[in-house]
């Protein structure tokens, strides 16, 4: 692939990071929302089910986010096999190491901010 090639599957690899992080947070948002007004109070099993729905988008949120990020770490490697001195090709290489951020900490972030919130609808 040229180097061409490569900037813009990184460009796409990095707005698909982006994307695959405004759903889940969405979603944590309204949980919080309606925990706020009232969702604590409701019959169990409607906790129970925005509690599974907030883990079923998590899991998918953070498959994507993964892969993308696996995606991404390929694009930086095979730039960096090219060689070029190019300053935008040094700046998505340099950033790289970054990319683990969204494979490790975010889904970890995710998991603490689950429980908070699974606590809370089980203490309803």
């Amino acid at each position: 692939m040229t180097e061409s090639e490569l900037v813009n599957l990184w460009i796409k690899s990095r707005w698909h990071l982006i994307v695959s992080q405004v759903a889940p947070t969405l979603l944590l948002a309204a949980l919080v929302g309606f925990l706020t007004f009232g969702l604590a109070a409701t019959d169990p099993s409607v906790r129970v089910a925005a509690a599974g729905i907030l883990l079923a988008s998590g899991i998918l949120g953070a498959l994507v986010q993964i892969n993308v990020a696996n995606e991404a770490l390929a694009v930086t490697a095979d730039l960096r096999a090219l060689g070029s001195t190019s300053a935008v090709t040094r700046r998505i290489v340099s950033a790289a190491p970054w990319v683990n951020v969204v494979r490790f900490v975010t889904p970890t972030v995710f998991i603490v901010v689950y429980v908070a919130l699974l606590i809370a609808l089980i203490a309803g």
